[in-house]
């Protein structure tokens, strides 16, 4: 996890019908990442939702998080803006400049 700032709950989301619920927790040191994955449409597209969220994480270089995904159909474009918010409200990133 980036010391960015203090290790707190993040989420980002709701549960309205094509949106996703992130919610981020810090985990103990040594942990790794932790997905919990609840989705109405996790038997169809639960292993594409899995691999949108561990790339994030990885792009991030995120470490030792508890990440709950609580999914109504979103967009791959909706989780990872979803995650990057819930990540930074959790202070496991930094705000980024965006040109």
């Amino acid at each position: 996890m980036s010391e960015a700032g203090k290790r707190t709950v993040g989420q980002a989301g709701t549960l309205e019908s094509n949106d996703v619920m992130i919610t981020v927790s810090p985990g103990e040191e040594g942990s790794g990442i932790s997905i919990e994955l609840t989705s109405i449409v996790k038997e169809q597209y639960g292993d594409a939702i899995q691999k949108t969220v561990q790339d994030v994480v990885g792009e991030e270089k995120c470490r030792d998080i508890y990440i709950t995904v609580v999914d109504r159909g979103a967009l791959d474009c909706t989780i990872r803006a979803r995650l990057l918010t819930a990540l930074l409200r959790a202070g496991v990133v930094q705000k980024k400049e965006v040109i």
